[in-house]
Formats: C-alpha cells, sequence, structure tokens
C-alpha cells in the first residue's frame, strides 16, 4: 500500500513509530532500577479524594498508580477489563455512572461516540499537552474531536504482531508472516483473537497477491465490501480451526498460553510476550513481514464522572516523562510523553529494536477506525470461527 492510500491519522501514527526509533538511538539510559523508585509529583495535588477508574488489566503497572496515591492522597479504585468489547458492554449497563475514567482505542471512536456516556476535557487543566508526542496525540484529535471538544488523549501505544517459543518454535523466524500461523508443523499450537486471526489472514493473502484488498482497508467501505473479503477468509480459517490451540482474550492466558498451554506461535499484543522475555522466559515477539497491527489506548471521562479535580490530577501525572516510562517498563508497552523513551532501561530498548527490526517501522498497519456497522458484522464472523 503506498502512502497514499494511508488515512491522515494513519499517516500520523507511522510518523509517531518512526520518530520513536530516532529517539531510541539517541537515548540516554538512567536503567531500570532508576525507575522502580518513588517518584515525587512536582505539581501540588488534591490532597484527599477518589478517582474511579475503568482500565485496560495491565496498563498500570505497579509503581504507577500506587506512587500516584501516596503523592496526592487520592484513592484509586481499579475495574479491569481485557477486551474494548467488554468495557463497551460496561458503559452500556451503566451508563457510565460509577466511572470517572475509562480507556478506549482511539481506532473505536465511533462506537464511543454512539455511546453517549463521556465528555470533552477541559484542556486549560492539562499541563502537560505539549509534553504528549504530536503525532499521537493528533491521531486522538483527528477521530476524537467532536462537537463540543476532545474527548480522548493518549495514555501509550503498542502492537499485534507474531510472539513464539524460542525453543519449541521451529519455522524460519527471519521470513514470518501471518501465514506462519498455518503451516503444517504448527498444527495444533496457535493463538489468537478471533478477528485477529482473520485479519491476519487477509494482510497475509493482500500481500502474497491471492486476494488484493488495498491491505485490508476495503473491508472498511461498506458492509458488502466486507463480506467480500471476510467470507474466503472465514471459509479458510474454519477449514484450518484445528491449527488453533487457543484463543486468547487477556495479557495473562496470552501468557499461560506460551507457558503453560503449549503454544508454539501466535498472533498477540506485544506487551505480554515482551514482559515474558524480559523476565528470562524463552519467549521472543516480533513484526511479520506484513507489518504489525498498531494501536493506541488512550483516556477518556466519563459525563457522570464526579471527582473532576481528580481526574485531571491523574493525567497531569501520567503525561510526565517519569511517568510514561514506568508505564512502558512494567507493560511492555510503549510511551506517549516526549521523553518517556530515554528513561526506559537498556533491555526495554533492545526489545523495542527487536520487535520492529529493520524498516519494520516503515511497515505497520495503524488500526482503522471502525464505522458503527463494522464491529457487530465481525463479532458475528469471530462466533462462526469459533463455534466450528
Amino acid at each position: 500500500m503506498t502512502k497514499k492510500t494511508l488515512t491522515s491519522a494513519q499517516q500520523t501514527m507511522r510518523a509517531a513509530l518512526v520518530s520513536r526509533r530516532k529517539v531510541l538511538q539517541s537515548a540516554t539510559a538512567v536503567g531500570a532500577a532508576g525507575l522502580s523508585a518513588p517518584l515525587f509529583v512536582k505539581n501540588a495535588f488534591s490532597s484527599s479524594g477518589e478517582l474511579n477508574l475503568l482500565m485496560w488489566s495491565d496498563e498500570f503497572p505497579d509503581p504507577v498508580i500506587p506512587n500516584f496515591e501516596k503523592a496526592s492522597g487520592i484513592k484509586v479504585n481499579q475495574t479491569p477489563f481485557s477486551q474494548n468489547e467488554e468495557q463497551i458492554n460496561k458503559l452500556q449497563a451503566t451508563g457510565g455512572e460509577g466511572f470517572d475514567l475509562c480507556q478506549p482505542t482511539c481506532n473505536r471512536a465511533p462506537q464511543y461516540k454512539d455511546l453517549a456516556v463521556l465528555a470533552p476535557f477541559d484542556t486549560n487543566k492539562l499541563k502537560h499537552m505539549s509534553d504528549l508526542v504530536g503525532s499521537m496525540l493528533e491521531s486522538s484529535q483527528k477521530l476524537w474531536t467532536w462537537e463540543d471538544g476532545l474527548y480522548h488523549l493518549p495514555h501509550c501505544w503498542g502492537s499485534e504482531a507474531l510472539s513464539y517459543r524460542t525453543d519449541l518454535y521451529k519455522g524460519d523466524v527471519a521470513n514470518l508472516s501471518y501465514g506462519s500461523l498455518w503451516d503444517d508443523d504448527v498444527k495444533g499450537h496457535t493463538q489468537g483473537r478471533g478477528h485477529s486471526f482473520l485479519l491476519g489472514i487477509g494482510l497475509w493473502w493482500d500481500a502474497s497477491g491471492k486476494m488484493p484488498s488495498n491491505r485490508m482497508l476495503d473491508g472498511y467501505k461498506d458492509e458488502a465490501s466486507f463480506k467480500k473479503l471476510w467470507d474466503p477468509i472465514l471459509a479458510f480459517a474454519i477449514e484450518h480451526k484445528s491449527w488453533v490451540k487457543q484463543f486468547w482474550d487477556s495479557a495473562d492466558n496470552t501468557k499461560s498460553g506460551l507457558m503453560e498451554n503449549d503454544v508454539w506461535i501466535g498472533q498477540t499484543w506485544d506487551g505480554p510476550p515482551l514482559k515474558l522475555k524480559s523476565e528470562g522466559k524463552p519467549v521472543n515477539y516480533t513484526s511479520p513481514k506484513e507489518g504489525a497491527i498498531v494501536w493506541l489506548d488512550g483516556l477518556s471521562q466519563m459525563k457522570a464522572a464526579k471527582n473532576i479535580d481528580q481526574i485531571y490530577e491523574f493525567i497531569n501525572y501520567l503525561h510526565t516523562p517519569e511517568v510514561a516510562a514506568l508505564v512502558a517498563e512494567g507493560s511492555g508497552y510503549n510511551p506517549v510523553v516526549t521523553g518517556g523513551d530515554a528513561l526506559t532501561s537498556e533491555n526495554f530498548k533492545k526489545n523495542f529494536q527487536e520487535a520492529y527490526p529493520g524498516d519494520a517501522l516503515k511497515n505497520v498497519w495503524p488500526w482503522p477506525a471502525e464505522p458503527a456497522w463494522y464491529a457487530e458484522i465481525r463479532s458475528q464472523y469471530v462466533d462462526q470461527f469459533k463455534a466450528a
């Protein structure tokens, strides 16, 4: 796909990833030991109160929240989830009541707008917006600036590519493809999410010339275009269902698949396998030749929020380089604050370089904005795949 086929938001995301490599190459490390020390927030905090956070289960690793609570006196009540669908369902059921902040993925903007449970940020209260990586902030602004303001701020970014057991997977690691998940010698030993498996097949077929699809972007045009592309993909996936050892749905069972459930290779997020790799486990994570699938997770304020001052204290804390580095180091995902890269450990930088070798950052696939109709029809295809 040429650059002309990318949306503006996708171009800015790609620019951010390329610029991140430049930061890494010039960064001076302070080491992981320094990151684990308690952080003292320079700005004045509220001395009491609480914050109700609906959060991705692995994006606020210790000591991010404990340090905030200690420095601010604000108690953070955590409600974790593992998939956007789980978060959306919870917000639909509650109307957003009981939460102050939630964590949408950037490309889900149309779905969250339809929920009508969010409120715009008061950007005058955000002390570090200028410190966010410009193109990451622009990605939020392009999709989440609605009639009365900005509804989304970046928190961290990551990717979905291939993870594998270095001691069990015997394929050609120098020539990995999403098609590697369907090789005969890994039958019964792969893992992925249902919709990710299907997308990966499409990207593989597009790159190999089997099914031209504008890198699967044609499937976002309308339902007829979606069905034209996804019908043969679904048929292939059902025929090869026996290749799948497990469908993962969280960071934890991604890890357990690799370490306990005889998974040799899978299509996964970056954070869980990179965490295992950092712990010395025989696991690696890297981009296939079709390109890593890139996402940006953020923070959104609830219309029903009760603890407004605490919301801004928390966001202003998160959007400092020191805390962005803590988030990255503990989760395996990547910082969105300028200078955060320089404060990550040498091990984190090494893992990043190995996850995106060579020109991999120029070949990423930024997850497009999903139209309102897209989630429902995709779920139908996933259900058929899993039930087969």
